[in-house]
């Protein structure tokens, strides 16, 4: 059974505003899944909606399955009891959500205080233990947050995340504010963690080639609802969805000349989420659209060994053979400067 299962999940805030419009993922222990896509495609939302954090108001519809218990549907007191010690979250921006006039040893020790009834010694302890796991000192439990550095403060989130020996971490965007040398340390971390406990991890960020090179499984999101997913490094490097490909082709690749020569963006902005394009909502900014695309939503599908993909242009037998994005869009590639390449650094 999988540890987790989310189906066809809607999430409306007030005033209409359609966060999440049918998600569907699951994720089994051990494994790594890495949720993509630019903001305001309902990542976040997602994952404040798996342990329901939602504010009030958020009217949502599905079903979000813990252990094959349905998350929506749990008594608050049962609730509570999922949190930390079922399922944790490690929130973006540490310095945001972390008590400024605590102690950080103070902070760690609460959920163990609360979750696991343990003596005041003994969740000293314990976050003593939970600082050595993630590289910090034992000592610096008498810190607060702005003693730390944004990497240190980073590994404390990491720290009280796994304060409970929840089943599953939801990281939402862990190394967004970090500098890359920090932000390679952290992912090393929380990977090195899920590999030792065996874990369920949901990674979001917006950096497609960070999740391809952390996660197993790649879930590409747009407009509330997944449009591509499936092996991680098959994703980023062959997407079978136009908005994948987008994605992907964003950042360059080193030792890449079309990828240096001839970068490719995305112009435009995710829809509204009050005012979601009939059709498939990546239409107006797809350079492979077609007629149909503007008035019919496309479901998931199979795309190719073990991957699915929403678009008109994944074949019956699992393959996609969109038109070229020049062709499609009227332009033509950009040439590449051959001559600059030359054997003399």
């Amino acid at each position: 059974m999988s540890l987790l299962e989310v189906r066809d999940l809607h999430v409306t805030y007030p005033g209409g505003a359609a966060a999440l419009r049918g998600a569907d993922l699951s994720l089994v222990a051990g494994e790594k899944l890495g949720i993509a896509g630019e903001s305001g495609c309902g990542k976040s939302t997602l994952a404040l909606a798996l342990l329901r954090l939602l504010p009030p108001g958020a009217r949502t519809d599905g079903e979000v399955l813990l252990d094959g218990e349905d998350v929506l549907t749990m008594k608050w007191g049962r609730v509570r009891a999922v949190r930390w010690a079922g399922a944790s979250i490690v929130f973006q921006g540490a310095m945001h959500s972390l008590n400024a006039v605590h102690r950080v040893g103070d902070q760690i020790a609460e959920p163990i205080l609360l979750h696991r009834r343990a003596t005041p010694a003994g969740a000293r302890k314990r976050t003593g233990e939970l600082l050595e796991q993630v590289g910090l000192p034992a000592a610096r439990a008498s810190a607060y947050p702005h003693e730390l550095s944004g990497g240190q403060r980073q590994r404390v989130m990491i720290a009280m995340a796994l304060a409970c020996d929840p089943r599953l971490i939801v990281a939402d965007e862990p190394t967004t504010a970090l500098d890359v040398m920090i932000q390679a340390q952290i992912l090393r971390l929380i990977e090195t963690l899920v590999g030792e406990q065996d874990v369920g991890l949901i990674m979001i960020s917006h950096d497609l080639a960070v999740l391809a090179d952390t996660c197993d499984r790649l879930a590409v999101m747009y407009a509330g609802r997944v449009v591509e997913e499936g092996p991680a490094r098959p994703v980023y490097e062959d997407a079978r969805h136009p908005y994948g490909r987008a994605l992907s082709g964003a950042f360059p690749r080193i030792g890449d000349p079309a990828s240096r020569f001839a970068p490719r963006g995305l112009p435009g902005d995710p829809p509204d989420p009050a005012a979601v394009p009939s059709g498939c909502a990546f239409h107006p900014r797809c350079p492979v659209a077609l007629d149909v695309c503007a008035t019919q939503d496309q479901a998931l599908r199979t795309a190719g060994e073990d991957r699915r993909a929403a678009c008109v242009h994944v074949g019956t037998d699992g393959t996609s053979t969109p038109p070229a994005d020049g062709a499609a869009s009227g332009g033509t590639p950009p040439a590449r400067d051959e001559g600059v390449r030359s054997s003399t650094p």
